[in-house]
């Protein structure tokens, strides 16, 4: 039972506040050194612990967080996306729900460029609810919106939270490929986890936008369209393309730049990521947002998030050594291996499992604390590596979006004004929450939308 004690310990301290990379290595050794003094432990599980530690820092895929940290950072001290949402709802104002559906576009890139919630939540709530407010949108639907707009960072590529997800269940792939005896195995790169999340992130955009438009359509007062001074009425189509390209040219194109030199083979998820790093900055150049103190600011706050990475991942593999130490791989490979249904019952299991968890811990701690403990065993019965990946993005992406609380509920209280109640939100993105649960039914029924494109593209 040693295993589980030190999994609950370890969830409980994360409950009280303890800082995650902190709490994860101390009551990891902690239970080490009492696991070696009563003979339940042996301590050449952490003899190995420095030897994984330097292969994490040398590793060069995760050299991709800082630079992605960095790209959408600096896209947004740039006020890219306030000069995006304000074009969007200019152009679609007019229509039904026309302020909800920019919004909706403008998270998605925002999502794809910055590929962490709560930037994008708190992004959007700033630029765009006083705005929605002041225009006639219902408190709740608002908020809804730009709450599950905001978690789009989970799984529109390229998202941090996927590169991170495709390391792990990489390494999980081929352990799982070996515990079977093949000795050459394939392998799932992060390239195939973000060609496996485009089509699932992209309809999930559209259902979004479906959503807001018969929402619109069907209680106008609650999504009432721009007046015509306030949205483009006669302008000439000209006006209209030049105020589109505007907008969407320079993101677009960036993403493109990124994304499309991973999906064509021509570059790692690394060598995209200084792409778009690159990128970013010129882009900020160009609009004269660039300058020292922008430069600091960028730099410190990527500094800060890929030390927060890095060291919750370094807490992660103290904690997974140790619990391999006290054989909670082989208890857990037992455990979902007795399970009735086979591999549906040990996914479906999985699956809530994760969702709890998202209530407590963040995808950073998730990835890399629940996903290799149960990866290898959930792959080596026969479960696609990507589908699984997007599987649990899309879980995470719902976990954090479900009252009373998910993390995007809680970032988008910090910004909100006093006039939002928190039932407010919790009401506004129910829908949205059906409308996850319905991806995820539609994704477990029908997993080539996550497999045609990287089976495509090999």
């Amino acid at each position: 039972m040693l295993p589980l004690l030190l999994f609950a310990v370890i969830c409980l301290a994360l409950m009280l506040g303890y800082p995650v990379a902190f709490t994860l290595a101390g009551v990891s050794l902690l239970f080490a050194a009492i696991g070696g003094l009563v003979g339940a432990f042996d301590t050449a599980f952490v003899a190995i612990i420095p030897n994984r530690i330097y292969g994490i820092i040398t590793n060069q895929n995760l050299l991709a967080v800082p630079l992605f940290v960095y790209m959408g950072v600096m896209l947004e001290k740039s006020r890219l996306a306030e000069e995006l949402l304000d074009n969007m709802a200019r152009i679609f104002g007019r229509l039904p729900g026309g302020l909800g559906i920019s919004v909706v576009i403008v998270g998605m890139l925002l999502a794809a460029s910055t590929g962490i919630v709560g930037a994008t939540v708190v992004t959007m709530g700033i630029l765009s609810l006083p705005t929605m407010l002041k225009r006639g949108y219902s408190a709740d639907f608002a908020c809804g919106t730009l709450c599950a707009t905001g978690t789009l960072g989970q799984i529109i590529p390229p998202s941090i939270c996927l590169v991170l997800l495709g390391e792990v269940l990489s390494s999980a792939y081929q352990q799982s490929q070996l515990g079977s005896g093949v000795f050459s195995p394939d392998v799932v790169t992060i390239g195939d986890l973000f060609a496996g999340a485009l089509l699932p992130g992209l309809l999930l955009v559209l259902l979004y936008g479906l959503y807001v438009f018969i929402t619109a359509v069907v209680r106008p007062d609650r999504a009432p369209a721009l007046e015509r001074n306030e949205a483009l009425g006669s302008e000439s189509a000209a006006t209209l393309l030049l105020l589109l390209l505007k907008g969407l040219l320079p993101p677009v194109l960036l993403i493109v730049a990124v994304l499309g030199s991973i999906l064509a083979g021509v570059a790692t998820p690394t060598e995209a990521a200084s792409v778009g790093a690159i990128g970013a900055s010129l882009l900020a150049l160009f609009k004269r947002q660039l300058g020292f103190r922008v430069l600091q600011d960028v730099n410190l706050e990527t500094m800060r998030i890929t030390a927060m990475v890095y060291l919750i991942l370094i807490g992660a593999t103290i904690f997974s050594a140790v619990f391999r130490g006290f054989g909670g791989d082989l208890l857990i490979e037992e455990f979902l291996g007795n399970l009735p249904g086979g591999a549906f019952g040990a996914m479906l299991l999985v699956m809530l499992l994760v969702f709890l968890l998202g209530f407590i811990l963040d995808f950073i701690e998730i990835t890399f604390m629940v996903v290799p403990l149960v990866g290898p065993v959930l792959l080596s019965m026969g479960i696609d590596p990507v589908w699984l990946g997007i599987m649990l993005a899309i879980n995470l992406q719902t976990s954090f979006l479900t009252p009373p609380f998910g993390f995007s509920l809680f970032y988008l209280r910090s910004v909100a004004p006093p006039s939002v109640r928190t039932v407010d939100i919790y009401r506004g993105v129910i829908p949205f929450v059906l409308i996850q649960l319905g991806a995820l039914l539609l994704l477990s029924v029908w997993p080539e939308l996550a497999t045609w494109l990287p089976d495509a593209l090999d």
